[in-house]
Parts: structure tokens; C-alpha cells; sequence
């Protein structure tokens, strides 16, 4: 075999070998955007039920045989291409954005996001501070915690509803209309724990899954 056609073949070998790596990193849409996995975080693959057998994908994030561990069962069920973890990934950046978009006191930015009646909770919020002259500054650290506490499907709407836990960390302070600081240190990482429900019909053409409940 001469070295041309040996070279051609080692190539050939390294373009199936970049197709099939890139194939495997590209996820699923979730309904949220879902951020890039942080450097040296494991690639989890995709665990598929044989036989009854457990499903890493459910049993990493809730107790196996719990409550609600059969609802995400349920929920896979009506959509075979929901996976938990990359529901969290979306979860995690969803959190971010719709913090940090209330903080900016951005209702537009916070639509897509929220249910009707969370919107207008938040948005009475935001008119609140805006009618007393109050401006919030904040910067997004990051999220230290995100944590799946209680999943429910309802089998007749189809409905599927997670509870998340989420602990972050930002700088926040609060001016008022002369511009003085009256709350807060820019300086000062504050640590925030939320506890947020989101609900989505599995199966409809619809991705997005919506922030229906919120708990702090």
C-alpha cells in the first residue's frame, strides 16, 4: 500500500471518528437553552429502560420506586426524548435568566419564562420598585446547587410538573431615586436559595416549560 493511500485512509478514519464524537455531544431541546457543560464535568450517555431495569438518568436525581421517580418514568413515557439531566442543564440557565431579568426589573425578558400568574406577581413586584424610584444593580455569579426535589405527571392532561431547588450566588445592591446605595454591597457575594416549579404538557409541540410556583 503506498503512502498516499495510507494517508487517505487515516483521514478518512478521522473525519467518521469527528462526525460520530460531534454527534454525541449534541443534546436534545429541552425547552430551555441549555448552557455549555462546565470543563472536566463527565459526558453522562443516554440510558435506555431494558426490561424493567432502572434508569440512570431518573434514579441520579430522585430516590428508585419514589413517587417521583414514577412520574419522570410517566413523563418519559409520553415523550420518549425527555431526559432529567438535560432538563436540569436548561433548568440551571433558565434560573439565571429569569433572576437576573427580575433584578433588571426587564418583564419582557422575564414572558417567555413565566406563567400568567407568576408574571403578574413579579410584575407588581417591579411596579412597586419603580414607583418608589428604586434601582437594582445586580451581577450573576454563578449556581452552586441544582436539585430536583419532587416530580408529578398527571396521566389524563398529560402535565408534567418538577420541583427544583436552586441555591446561587450574586452581588446585588439597591439605589435609590438620587442614586445612593440604600441596601447591598457591590463588593459582597450574597447567596440566594429558591425553590422553583416548573410545568410543561409532555408531548405537545410546545418545548418550553414554564415557571408556575415559586418558593424561597
Amino acid at each position: 500500500m503506498n503512502s498516499s493511500l495510507l494517508s487517505l485512509l487515516v483521514l478518512a478514519g478521522i473525519a467518521i471518528f469527528l462526525i460520530l464524537r460531534l454527534r454525541s455531544v449534541l443534546g436534545t431541546r429541552t425547552g430551555f437553552e441549555k448552557p455549555p457543560a462546565p470543563a472536566g464535568t463527565r459526558t453522562r450517555r443516554d440510558f435506555e429502560v431494558i426490561e424493567g431495569g432502572p434508569d440512570d438518568d431518573i434514579i441520579d436525581h430522585v430516590d428508585d420506586g419514589s413517587e417521583s421517580a414514577k412520574a419522570l418514568a410517566a413523563m418519559k413515557m409520553a415523550e420518549p426524548g425527555f431526559r432529567v439531566g438535560e432538563f436540569l442543564g436548561g433548568a440551571r440557565q433558565a434560573y439565571e435568566m429569569i433572576l437576573m431579568a427580575f433584578e433588571r426589573g426587564d418583564v419582557e425578558g422575564l414572558r417567555p419564562f413565566l406563567a400568567p400568574d407568576v408574571l403578574e406577581t413579579f410584575e407588581e413586584v417591579i411596579n412597586q420598585r419603580n414607583e418608589q424610584g428604586l434601582m437594582i444593580e445586580a451581577e450573576f455569579v454563578g449556581v452552586r446547587e441544582v436539585t430536583l426535589q419532587n416530580a408529578t405527571f398527571d396521566r389524563s392532561s398529560k402535565v408534567g410538573e418538577i420541583t427544583v431547588r436552586f441555591v446561587g450566588e450574586l452581588t446585588s445592591v439597591v439605589r435609590n431615586a438620587e442614586g445612593e446605595i440604600i441596601e447591598g454591597d457591590s463588593s459582597s457575594i450574597k447567596r440566594q436559595r429558591d425553590v422553583w416549579t416548573f410545568a410543561r404538557t409532555m408531548g405537545s409541540d410546545d418545548p418550553n416549560w414554564a415557571l408556575v410556583a415559586t418558593d424561597g
